[in-house]
């Protein structure tokens, strides 16, 4: 492995001062001056501290099993881990930074994360619990320009503001933990993927003894903004810029708190990052909000939608378009078309189906788990129609010590920023009432922080098997994002072989049978049951 070496830099500060009792007190004469120095002379990346004249009074620490933090605008704190043969304490050594000025100190931490991130040692076998110097988890499963566009986007406000908008989704959150006070009260919170801060905040009223929001965006820098904006509440939470899978922690967490749902609840991978936290920061029998996902489908019919998709390939059919013949286009084009996903909001009457789900338990699943997801698929029509689809959405549960709530993505309940979703086959299937779906929905996540769909359908009319199947990427999805409609009869479907609101029933399936999943009341608006 090639070894990558920042430039060799030194700083001069005002004093250091010993805060560990477990080694002898420095011995630095104040009279002089006192310099910090980083370099890998020894072959490891190492932070020392010394004076000209004093080298037998040298401080050394291992920059791999080290960590600093901000004290103050000048003032620092550098710990160096504690051995293997002595885990019951945090840190086997400790000194004070204090520096000339909060320049000097912004300058010597951006030294230190240079020298932590960019120096990789060949064969160096780091110990458990510290973060390796080399790629993590997430580079090793993420392409780096994926990685760096999804950090954009959520690093910019507007896209901040959008989803603090989402007054369904921020509302729930807060009534989840404020209606839970006794989860956070006196306890440490850690906030995986804090964006702005807002769920940070809402812990800290809740009374969390301290709070750790991860963010690896730059609005890491407008959360600490929004935070010190509130001083009854910033002295408790602190805000660390990095991924999960790569910063660390002085202790572990009691309570995870996120929101990592994407679109048909996978989207971006972000849950992988939420397991990892729970494998990394959350003591034993710890809650995480949300807790449990739940993944919802049902076939759909919706001959508008159908058409609408089709008709856009109609272009690629022209043979004289400025003298060119696009028409060797036309199938790539159509199958293109109908390898989108649609996101949008749909009525809940185009079902002709009850809806099945797939249980997602934040507990207990494995990150591995996330990679490949099957979904079999058995349905029974409620009417004589076409579908066209599979429909999906998703609901989390924040199973609360105090008041278990629901947030809901339904078909027919309050609109949310993640609207529907619905894959829609290129071949439609024709069924009668009481007929018999079947099929398969699969999701493979892949490097691009999507998932690649593989649906297929299958019906018998008589002695005639349909099967209709598409290959849809969830990463590319068609924004529709229409309000539901009202449907006319012109869709060649009665209303009475439409499935009403109360008829759509959930049959969860959960995926180990391991934890029981508290349904949603009547009135948790977690599932539709009147128009």
């Amino acid at each position: 492995m090639e070894v990558s070496k920042p430039k060799e830099s030194q700083f001069e500060v005002l004093s250091i001062a010993e805060v560990s009792a477990s080694s002898s007190d420095t011995s630095f004469c104040k009279s002089q001056p006192v310099f910090a120095r980083f370099g890998s002379g020894s072959g490891v990346p190492e932070l020392r501290f010394c004076q000209e004249f004093e080298s037998s009074a040298d401080i050394a620490f291992d920059l791999r099993t080290s960590q600093l933090f901000k004290l103050g605008p000048a003032e620092s704190l550098c710990i160096s881990e504690a051995s293997e043969a002595n885990k019951e304490k945090a840190y086997s050594r400790g000194i004070s930074i204090q520096f000339k000025n909060e320049e000097e100190s912004r300058a010597f931490h951006c030294a230190f994360e240079q020298w932590k991130t960019e120096v990789v040692v060949q064969g160096s076998p780091l110990p458990n619990g510290v973060v390796s110097t080399s790629k993590s988890k997430f580079d090793d499963k993420i392409e780096a320009s994926s990685a760096k566009m999804y950090f954009h986007y959520y690093g910019q406000l507007l896209h901040q503001q959008n989803m603090l908008q989402d007054f369904v989704r921020t509302g729930t959150y807060y009534a989840a933990v404020i209606e839970n006070r006794a989860d956070f009260l006196g306890r440490v919170v850690v906030d995986v993927g804090a964006g702005s801060g807002i769920l940070s905040l809402f812990a800290a009223q809740a009374g969390a003894k301290h709070v750790y929001a991860i963010e690896a965006s730059e609005m890491a820098e407008y959360a600490k903004k929004l935070i010190a904006g509130n001083p009854s509440l910033s002295e408790r939470i602190t805000v660390i810029k990095g991924k999960v899978e790569e910063v660390e922690l002085p202790g572990k967490a009691d309570i995870l708190i996120s929101e990592p749902m994407g679109t048909l609840l996978v989207n971006e991978r972000m849950l992988e990052s939420y397991v990892i936290a729970r494998d990394r920061f959350l003591v034993p029998n710890g809650k995480m909000f949300p807790t449990v996902g739940r993944i919802h489908v049902a076939p759909f019919s919706d001959e508008y939608l159908y058409m609408e998709i089709a008709n856009k390939a109609i272009f690629w059919q022209q043979q004289g378009y400025f003298g060119v013949d696009l028409t060797p286009l036309q199938r790539s084009a159509y199958e293109g078309y109908f390898s989108q996903p649609v996101v949008d909001a749909f009525d809940p009457r185009l079902l002709v189906a009850p809806a099945i789900s797939h249980v997602i338990n934040f507990i207990s699943i494995k990150e591995e788990d996330l990679y490949e997801i099957d979904i079999p698929l058995r349905f029974t029509s409620a009417a004589s129609t076409r579908i066209h689809g599979l429909a999906c959405w998703f609901d989390v549960l924040f199973n609360g010590s105090t008041v278990p709530r629901w947030l809901t993505t339904a078909p027919g309940a309050p609109t949310t920023h993640w609207y529907q979703l619905r894959c829609v086959l290129a071949q439609p299937l024709y069924v009668m009432p009481g007929q018999e779906i079947t099929g398969s929905l699969r999701l493979v996540a892949h490097k691009a922080q999507s998932y690649t769909i593989y649906l297929t359908l299958s019906a018998t009319v008589g002695d005639v098997l349909q099967t209709s199947s598409g290959k849809l990427d969830l990463k590319e999805p068609y924004y529709r994002m229409s309000q539901p409609q009202a449907y006319s009869l012109a869709q060649d479907q009665q209303p009475n072989q439409l499935l009403q609101a109360q008829d759509i029933l959930t049959q969860s399936r959960d995926e180990d049978g391991s934890v029981p999943v508290q349904h949603p009341s009547p009135n948790s608006g977690a599932e539709l049951h009147s128009l």
